[in-house]
């Protein structure tokens, strides 16, 4: 007798090999038996004649740090098929802290990752000091999903330097011994690596960029020896460059982390992505990212599944936003708003006014018309040159900002436009698939859990199994197999988490049952659920079955069952 036994379904396996008719057993959270298991009995069963049977998906670039001390589910991830997430990236995070800093780092983790700080404050109920301590808790808490995390440089470098640290001052010997016992310290009790940002579109509430920015190679290396001395741990990165704002900065971040990687033999993650300003600097990287490791080194580029969007509507942000007319319903409900919105005096005085605040954000977007897409329902991610905003004024011969008005007022006001802000430079996702098909590119950048008021990727996973394995035309789209490798077998082993993204006897039985054929993305919808009534742009799918976390559903066609199987991941295995 099984714990469980899921019947009939086509499994795609996780290591890439083709897709097999085959029964899956399951017993005491681990998988037993994955083959013809006709009469064999079974405490439960799920029919999944028709649908798919994969492992779980391995998201290994998330910002739950906060959110995973009160959402147990940790949604959006959770709607997925998600089972394990890796959180603490981008060097924002909120362990080690002394005792008085924890709303500096909550106004960190705002500015960096628009995560609201009302929300963080009233959520998190601290109770540590050391990053180990923050481990203890996780551990106590109940979750649907399994949890990982790293030691972020941010949280470090603020603890050993305090206002120096925080203010990216040069970093003395004895500051970065300090900094490295604590990192070794923080690997040690079960973190899953380093993380560090130098970037300097990352930056606090105040403007300050974060902390480790600026480090130096010897902060750098220093901190890197630490993993390296323990023989565990990835050292992760948003690299200067990442969103364009230094065109040379790349090729030099590759340099100093091949040598990194090379001295110390521990994989060095870093953030890819296509940018408009060089839009085909990112084979460059691919290749010396490539002849790195065939020299000794291991980079591994995290490289997105669809265009990095800011999503421009009047659930969020638009250029309308500072318009005096506007300005007067502005604060109302949505539904309210709409009633005022098609007004036809209301929508003539708002298209015909000016900003009252000069503000860059507001004038980047209303230049930005041609680079700004509707969405639909559902959403489309990959739409041609034709249907951009600019495009369709054009061909309409009309205002643009009177397109843009009646394109934001569809589905009752909820409709969302793609503003692509990074991986679109030529109108389509070819070049995206040729990164995500390179051998040195793992799958990531979901961001789950941040960017709340702009971006809503943590909906990845869905996207993969549906537009590029399946609505993609014939020849272009991506092998089910590899895209399922991708997001499951590779993310867990690049993170040294062996026990898992496999479906075979002997693995840790997170699955998933799926209907490929109904897989489809909702439109992203704002709500107001997070602590202290905070927002945040969520978005839900169709087609997950069943997600199963060591053994147990706790997710049923999109719901909830109420398990709470999750464990934190302590160390790789």
């Amino acid at each position: 007798m099984h714990d469980l036994i899921i019947r009939g379904g086509t499994v795609v396996d996780g290591t890439g090999t083709a897709a097999r008719a085959a029964d899956v057993a399951v017993d005491d959270g681990i998988i037993t038996e994955v083959g013809a298991l006709d009469g064999t009995a079974a405490k439960q069963t799920i029919d999944a004649d028709g649908l798919l049977v994969t492992p779980g998906v391995v998201d290994v670039h998330t910002h739950y740090d906060g959110q995973v001390t009160w959402d147990p589910l940790l949604t959006p991830s959770c709607w997925h098929g998600v089972t394990t997430v890796v959180m603490g990236n981008c060097g924002v995070g909120f362990a080690p802290v002394r005792p008085g800093d924890e709303e500096w780092l909550i106004q960190l983790m705002e500015g960096v990752e628009d995560i609201p700080g009302t929300a963080l404050a009233e959520g998190i109920t601290w109770g540590w000091e050391s990053f180990g301590e923050y481990l203890d808790v996780i551990e106590r808490m109940p979750h649907a999903i399994d949890v990982g995390t790293q030691v972020p440089h941010g949280a470090v470098r603020a603890y050993v330097m305090g206002e120096r640290g925080a203010h990216n001052e040069p970093a003395t010997p004895d500051d970065i011994a300090a900094m490295a016992a604590l990192v070794r310290d923080g690997v040690a009790a079960g973190a899953l690596g380093f993380s560090t940002s130098r970037t300097i579109m990352h930056r606090a509430v105040d403007g300050e960029p974060v902390p480790g920015t600026f480090a130096a190679e010897d902060e750098l290396f220093g901190i890197g020896r630490a993993l390296g001395e323990l023989g565990a741990g990835v050292f992760e990165l948003a690299p200067a460059g990442v969103m364009g704002e230094d065109l040379s900065a790349p090729e030099r971040e590759v340099d100093w982390m091949r040598r990194l990687s090379a001295a110390t033999g521990r994989p060095v993650s870093f953030a890819l992505s296509q940018h408009n300003l060089a839009p085909d600097q990112w084979r460059d990287i691919l290749r010396l990212s490539a002849e790195a490791n065939a020299e000794g080194a291991d980079l591994r580029a995290q490289v997105g599944g669809r265009p990095l969007n800011m999503l421009v509507g009047w659930q969020t942000f638009h250029p309308f936003k500072f318009r005096p007319t506007y300005l007067k319903i502005a604060d109302l409900p949505l539904a309210e708003r709409m009633v005022e919105l098609r007004k036809p005096e209301i929508r003539d005085a708002i298209i015909g006014e000016q900003s009252a605040n000069d503000d860059p954000v507001m004038k980047y977007i209303g230049a930005s018309l041609d680079r700004i897409f509707p969405m639909g329902e559902p959403p489309d991610y990959e739409p041609g040159p034709d249907r951009c905003v600019a495009a369709i004024a054009a061909r309409e011969r009309r205002p643009e900002d009177e397109v843009l008005y009646d394109l934001m007022m569809q589905h009752d006001g909820r409709e969302l436009l793609m503003f692509a802000l990074l991986g679109y430079s030529y109108g389509n996702l070819d070049d995206m698939r040729e990164m995500i098909l390179h051998p040195n590119a793992a799958l990531g950048l979901s961001d789950g859990g941040a960017h709340c008021g702009v971006i809503c990727d943590a909906s990845i996973p869905t996207f993969m199994l549906s537009h590029w394995a399946r609505d993609r035309s014939r020849g272009e789209r991506l092998p089910l197999e590899l895209v399922v490798r991708k997001m499951t077998r590779d993310t867990a082993l690049l993170y040294g988490l062996g026990d898992r993204g496999v479906v075979a006897p002997g693995f840790k039985a997170d699955l998933n049952v799926a209907d490929h054929d109904r897989l489809d993305l909702k439109l992203p919808e704002l709500v107001f659920d997070l602590p202290g009534n905070a927002r945040r742009l969520i978005q839900r799918a169709d087609g997950w079955v069943a997600t199963i976390v060591s053994g147990e559903v706790t997710m049923r066609d999109g719901e909830e069952t109420g398990a709470r199987p999750g464990r934190l991941v302590r160390g790789g295995r």
